[in-house]
């Protein structure tokens, strides 16, 4: 059993000053894993009050003083990474080697992008007679949602802090354990006091003072579009910056070769990683409506490899979050069989074998039309849409038609294809054949928010523009 009751404020561990705490559930096994506690108003507020003290100075520091630090951080990290990894396991179910691995390595990678983007960064650009001045923008709220923890803290904190902001940090409700090793870390590393702060509780407490709060400059949050629209309303009344990476109904367009069912077998099994729990999921599969038959087969044999159970035991699928995710993906299994759509395998109720635990079957769907509920809303699960299309003009029509865009992929042999596939597709991350750079921009169009992180597109989002005019004399003429 894990406690953690104390929130991480000013450089140190102090007790919550609004008395509140509740059981953390494993949704592996539905038993108690553990208790936090939960902060106020007053909490946020004390928070709110070290960051700005902590600003002042901060925000002054040299380019060698916040990498220094940042190579302390990224020293204490390498240390707790094993940690980090069991606590994502029971706190939101990834299986031990996904959470151990690529979940612990993404944190591990914005840290190392954070540092060399930091070396090079220009702060200052002379354009004529002109400076132009990137400042931080002062203290930033930060949100964070359970199904990727410490990717979504890293790639937030680490870049802030470069910048020469200071942070407030609220995470998930689901996903405690991870931020609290975090914080660790931090306290570890001799982040300066007010520099970074921690408050866990609910969004509809800590997440709506954060964004309110006159005291900070800006709020960043990762999160549903609900979330990431009431955040915007919230922090209306102060005119503060809010970027948001929201939600995504992502597609994968497989073009017409020999390849295809290889692709669609790997892009199924691809989207099942996490449970299916990822903003950035290809959950629309688009094939070739002559190849549908071909493609389903394909997709079968994709969602069949993917073993279910304990995350313990080496399986590639552990359970979903939480109970009220496990029934919200029930509901829209069912919803995709009442809308007509073929059920090609999966389907509701826990796998076979799996009587505890929030298991979800990994379920495809085929001969999906776009306007099937299925289709325009995310899930947030193991469950895979196939739609077809009659040529590219018509695939990329479907790609656009959603109300989301946050990435997208395209798979095939001809490269030059997939690329025009790719500019015409109006998403903010579209992988061609699975490509990844954590330099690349991440962001969406549309209803997946607005703003860019990862690499030094994520220092712009917590910078202010200065420009200083008459900074070099005038030129006699």
């Amino acid at each position: 059993m894990r406690e953690y009751l104390k929130f991480y404020v000013d450089g140190q561990w102090v007790d919550p000053l609004e008395a509140g705490s509740t059981e953390t559930i494993n949704p592996a096994t539905e038993e108690v894993s553990g208790k936090i506690a939960l902060g106020g108003v007053s909490d946020v507020d004390r928070a709110v009050k070290a960051a700005r003290k902590a600003f002042d100075s901060w925000s002054q520091t040299s380019r060698e003083t916040r990498l220094a630090l940042l190579d302390k951080i990224n020293a204490e990290y390498e240390k707790r990474m094993a940690d980090l990894g069991l606590a994502i396991t029971e706190e939101m179910g990834a299986p031990a080697e996904l959470a151990g691995g690529f979940h612990v390595a993404l944190g591990a990678g914005h840290l190392g992008t954070a540092i060399e983007s930091l070396k090079t960064f220009e702060f200052e650009q002379k354009m004529g007679a002109t400076m132009v001045r990137y400042e931080p923008i002062g203290v930033v709220g930060m949100i964070t949602p359970w199904n990727w923890p410490i990717n979504q803290i890293a790639v937030k904190v680490f870049p802030a802090i470069a910048a020469g902001c200071t942070v407030v940090l609220k995470p998930s409700q689901e996903a405690h354990f991870s931020a609290q090793i975090f914080a660790e870390i931090m306290e570890a590393a001799g982040v300066p006091a007010g520099v970074f702060n921690l408050i866990q509780g609910r969004g509809s407490v800590v997440g709506a003072e954060l964004s309110r709060h006159p005291g900070v400059d800006m709020v960043s949050i990762t999160g549903s579009e609900s979330a990431g629209i009431e955040v915007a309303k919230n922090a209306a009344d102060t005119v503060k910056r809010v970027t948001q990476e929201l939600g995504g109904k992502s597609a994968l367009i497989v073009l017409d070769d020999e390849q295809l069912a290889e692709n669609v077998t790997k892009g199924v099994a691809g989207m099942m990683m996490n449970s299916g729990q990822t903003c950035s999921a290809t959950t629309r599969l688009l094939v070739p409506k002559a190849r549908m038959e071909e493609a389903m087969a394909a997709a079968k044999a994709g969602a069949e490899s993917v073993t279910v159970g304990d995350p313990n035991s080496g399986v590639a699928m552990g359970p979903v979050v939480s109970k009220s995710q496990f029934n919200s993906i029930q509901q829209y299994i069912e919803k995709g069989i009442a809308e007509g759509a073929t059920l090609v395998t999966g389907g509701p109720g826990r796998p076979e074998g799996l009587n505890k635990g929030w298991y979800v079957k990994p379920t495809v769907f085929a001969n999906v039309t776009n306007d099937m509920v299925i289709a325009r809303e995310e899930i947030f699960g193991p469950v895979q849409t196939i739609l077809g299309y009659d040529d590219l003009d018509d695939a990329i029509a479907i790609a656009n038609d959603s109300d989301f865009g946050l990435a997208g992929g395209v798979y095939g042999l001809d490269l030059e294809t997939c690329r025009n596939v790719a500019r015409r597709m109006r998403t903010g991350w579209v992988s061609i054949n699975d490509g990844f750079d954590f330099n690349c921009p991440f962001g969406g169009y549309k209803k997946s928010g607005n703003g860019r992180e990862w690499g030094e597109f994520g220092f712009h989002e917590y910078l202010e523009i200065k420009g200083i005019l008459g900074f070099e004399p005038a030129e006699e003429g």
